[in-house]
This record gives structure tokens, C-alpha cells and sequence, in this order.
């Protein structure tokens, strides 16, 4: 059966449990794959809808568990319309939401979608998005804007990752804090003022170094997507070039979903910073917080050239 045919037949009408899922897509295979895992997890689903209909039809709905806005492409104004809508509910608590989409959309997507309510899938596989669902439902999106609960063990992993995120802000806060605060002080031939520089090649060298593991080894047995994060920010600031955020996802090395949860969670911690782009309202540029980019450079000035990466 093909999708166009699937999601035109109403699941049976029941008015027991919570309200149903309303779906909004930008294609009628966009709106079968969401259909499909919400009539996966037991859910009513209201209705169906293109994106061109849907803010339209979300102020028809009484209420609603979660809206579910699937993307096969850039929409257009149409599609940002219907994010500024559903970013502006989300903020209301009127309902959670979850857009799933490409990471060609990742910049888009993330220069209007903010409220913690919201969550954010990128190529989803779709464990990720029956529990982007249940997160949703549950209401444990306001405690974490991007999961993907299925593959990192739910609120357990998002401990975890509060934990080492803390852990890794108290770090730069000692190295930014000057070579007082640091067992080993920095060469003055690579200072200048209270600002060390860095040595491009030494970062690159690095970065090169660390992508050549995964021809030998799988790569997730080396996932560590916020010191590759800070590694790409920091050669993007040597070269004073600016990193949007889907340029940022890659850089991390791992899945976009998880690249995302790791950025918002960076960001909230005070790590990075998002500057708008003044000249692309669809765009938004992540960069190091000050003092994360003086706690890198006295890093580096105090390893020198690396011989082990």
C-alpha cells in the first residue's frame, strides 16, 4: 500500500486517553513516515495536513498531545511560518512539537525552533523517533530541547551529559582563569598579553589525526563530539571564519540529533554562543564564549606541539 493511500484512512475513533497527535508534512510520503510512528506507538492521530494548511488548522484544534511536523525539503516561507508558530506555542506550554527532517534543513531549523519543548530530529532512524514521541508525551522535552533517548538510554544519558558538560565548563574555567590556576605555566614564546596563540597547523594536525581513527576503528568507540566541537570553533577562529550550525554537527562527528543536544547544551552552559546571522534570518552562527576561547588557547600554549593526539 502506498502512502499516499495509507494516510487517508482515520484511524479508529476513540476518545479515551490523551488527545491526539496532529501531523503536518511537506510531502504525502512526509505524512506517511510520521504517520507510521504514530500509529506505531497506539496514538489517535487528529489529522493530517500540508504545511500550507497547518497553522490554519492548529488554531481549529482544542487540544492536542503534540504536534508532529515531518519535512522532506525547505519549505519555504510556508514552513518558517508554521516553525514560528510552533515555536511560539511551545514557549505558551500550549503543546509539545517534534520536526523531523534532513540535515540539509539543520540551519533553518535551528534559527527558529528554541522553546525546550521542542524536538529536533535529523535523519532519525526510528527507534530516535518513537522515543522523540514518548518524550514528547511525556512532557520530558522541557527538560531536553534535542534527544535521542533510544540510542543514548534516555534520562540517564541526559545526567550524564549535564555532568560532563559541567565538568568540562569547570575545566576552561581554570585555564581561562590564567597560568595561577595552572600546574604548568605557558611558554612565553607562545604568549601575547594574557592571550596565547595557537598554532594553526597544531590544530589541524590534530583534527586530521583524530578523523584518520576511523579507518581503523569504529568510529563510535571514540565519540567525543564536544572536544571535537571546540577543536573545529577553535580553527575557525584562527582562520576568522564563522560556523553555522550544520557545520557544527559535522564537525562533532556524531549523529546530527545528538550534535544538536550537545550544542543547545554547550550553549545553556554558557561553553558557546549562537549570533544570529544578520545577513540570513535562516541561519545562526555557534562560537566559543570568551572565556572558552581564552581556556582553549592556554591549553594549547601549554601542550606545545602534541606527539600523542
Amino acid at each position: 500500500m502506498d502512502g499516499a493511500s495509507h494516510i487517508q484512512q482515520k484511524p479508529p475513533v476513540s476518545y479515551a486517553g490523551p488527545p491526539p497527535v496532529l501531523i503536518a508534512g511537506d510531502s504525502e510520503a512526509a505524512l506517511w513516515r510520521a504517520t507510521q510512528t504514530i500509529e506505531a506507538a497506539g496514538m489517535r492521530i487528529a489529522d493530517h495536513v500540508p504545511i500550507e494548511r497547518a497553522v490554519e488548522r492548529i488554531g481549529q484544534q482544542l487540544a492536542a498531545s503534540a504536534v508532529w511536523l515531518e519535512l522532506d525539503g525547505d519549505g519555504g516561507a510556508p514552513m518558517d511560518h508554521l516553525l514560528d508558530r510552533l515555536d511560539s506555542d511551545a514557549r505558551a506550554g500550549r503543546y509539545p512539537a517534534v520536526v523531523a527532517g534532513p540535515l540539509a534543513l539543520v540551519d533553518a531549523l535551528t534559527a527558529r525552533l528554541t522553546d525546550p519543548a521542542i524536538t529536533l530530529l535529523i535523519d532519525a532512524d526510528e527507534a530516535e523517533r518513537a522515543a522523540a514521541l514518548a518524550v514528547a508525551m511525556s512532557g520530558a522535552a522541557r527538560a531536553a530541547h534535542f534527544a535521542d533517548v533510544a540510542s543514548d538510554g534516555g534520562a540517564a544519558r541526559l545526567r550524564q551529559l549535564s555532568d560532563e558538560v559541567a565538568r568540562i565548563a569547570a575545566t576552561l574555567a581554570r585555564l581561562s582563569a590564567g597560568p595561577q590556576a595552572s600546574p604548568v605555566k605557558a611558554a612565553p614564546a607562545d604568549t601575547s598579553g594574557d592571550t596565547p596563540a595557537i598554532d594553526p597547523d597544531t590544530v589541524r594536525a590534530i583534527i586530521r589525526a583524530r578523523r584518520l581513527r576511523v579507518r581503523y576503528f569504529d568510529a563510535e568507540l571514540f565519540a567525543d563530539p564536544a572536544w571535537d566541537m571546540l577543536l573545529d570553533l577553535v580553527q575557525a577562529e584562527i582562520d576568522q571564519l564563522r560556523v553555522p550550525v550544520s557545520s557544527l554537527c559535522i564537525a562533532a562527528a556524531v549523529p546530527a540529533t545528538t550534535a544538536l543536544r550537545w550544542i543547545k547544551t554547550m550553549t545553556d552552559s554558557g561553553l558557546f554562543v549562537r549570533r544570529a546571522d544578520p545577513h540570513d534570518g535562516r541561519r545562526v552562527f555557534v562560537e566559543m564564549a570568551q572565556d572558552t576561547s581564552l581556556a582553549m588557547r592556554r591549553y594549547f600554549a601549554e601542550i606545545g606541539r602534541p606527539v600523542v593526539v
